[in-house]
């Protein structure tokens, strides 16, 4: 996970390798509209190279239909610490994490744009240095005490999420020479069904890194845009955080995007 001293060579655009296809006699499940696979990466992306060692080469088995129909697990706001959402609180252990504090909320909706209340939503990322408390992470920036770069909400009844956490740094990743991964946060949600299972990365609006990371381009063009946060004023606390509006659509043809690999 460190860089090249190879000068700068950005991934060329290739067209994605097809997602296996499904069974001609597959449907969505009952309730929800089927997937817009031109929304999502390909399982398979030339460019991002672990693609070729875990994307799939077969066609994909369907879902029996009882099972794609089955509700997600239900939580509580027992199941959810006060703390939880409060990624500047809720590993701090002889002061305040370092790096710019910034507040991410938005909607999460199904795909008929209805809001999906008491949802769980998990998120992890990298610290401001751009390292994560992980044992797999050999960046040698520095871990923060402070920070552990994990937390976890329920959506309110009006499908509303609000975490505040610091923003996350860029790092090196070796993918390809002087490759370096954009600013990014990692999102987890249930949804209501199995069906509406969504594991997505969120992106800052503005970074130059993006033009050269084979993840963020792997996703459709016509997608893409959808996996960059706005900045909000409105969501900014003054004289604390920066605010950043990220809005979540489980399923159906203005989908969120699936994280690639």
């Amino acid at each position: 996970m460190t860089s090249s001293e190879t000068a700068p060579v950005p991934p060329q655009p290739r067209r994605p390798s097809s997602r296996p296809s499904l069974a001609s006699s597959s449907r969505p499940p009952a309730g929800l509209s089927p997937r817009d696979w031109a929304s999502h990466p390909a399982y398979l992306y030339e460019d991002y190279r672990s693609t070729q060692l875990r994307g799939p080469t077969l066609p994909l088995v369907p879902l029996a239909a009882a099972l794609g129909e089955m509700r997600r697990p239900v939580f509580g706001d027992d199941s959810v610490g006060k703390l939880d959402h409060d990624l500047t609180r809720n590993a701090r252990r002889n002061g305040e994490p370092i790096g710019e504090r910034m507040v991410l909320a938005g909607r999460v909706v199904d795909d008929l744009g209805r809001p999906v209340p008491h949802t769980l939503i998990e998120i992890w990322q990298a610290n401001a240095a751009g390292r994560y408390v992980h044992k797999a992470d050999r960046h040698d920036a520095p871990l923060d005490p402070n920070f552990l770069g994990a937390g976890r909400c329920l959506t309110d009844a009006d499908g509303r999420y609000r975490f505040l956490t610091i923003k996350p740094g860029a790092y090196p990743w070796g993918n390809h020479p002087n490759a370096w991964r954009p600013q990014h946060i990692h999102l987890s949600l249930f949804g209501q069904h199995f069906g509406t299972r969504l594991v997505t990365q969120m992106y800052f609006p503005g970074d130059p890194l993006h033009a050269f990371d084979p993840m963020l381009n792997g996703t459709p063009e016509a997608a893409r845009r959808r996996l960059i946060a706005d900045f909000s004023v409105g969501l900014t606390e003054e004289g604390f955080a920066l605010g950043y509006q990220f809005d979540i659509v489980l399923r159906g043809a203005r989908c969120t995007p699936f994280e690639n690999g």
